[in-house]
């Protein structure tokens, strides 16, 4: 076949406008898909960057409710010592009312025993 500027062509002229349309689309599909491949990766690494992250907050929760756990346990075994501690104080001071209680019947005696002693003289 000849086209318009008389030279020789293996294709009809109209086979060869439908391959250089069909090869502009095909290019301009895969231009496409380029950007679609593209467009899939940075959403697939922002995914995994929110994962990422979720993962890190996700510790972070579970790092703090072992801590606050921890504190609470804390707090409860102090409290069982100051609760120890009270008894044992409350103990020492029976004993000290007990001692002074003494004491004071022994001074009392004591003051007695003076008093008639001296009012024997």
């Amino acid at each position: 076949h000849f086209d318009e500027l008389n030279k020789l062509r293996v294709l009809e002229p109209e086979v060869a406008a439908q391959t250089a349309q069909l090869r502009e689309e095909c290019r301009a599909f895969v231009d496409k898909t380029a950007e679609f491949q593209k467009i899939v990766g940075s959403l697939i690494e922002l995914v995994d960057q929110l994962a990422k992250a979720a993962e890190n907050e996700k510790m972070k929760a579970i790092g703090a409710r072992n801590l606050l756990k921890s504190i609470a346990k804390q707090r409860e075994a102090q409290e069982q010592q100051l609760q120890a501690l009270i008894a044992e104080k409350k103990m020492q001071l029976e004993r000290y009312r007990i001692e002074y209680e003494t004491l004071c019947k022994i001074e009392a005696d004591q003051n007695e025993f003076i008093d008639q002693f001296i009012f024997q003289k």
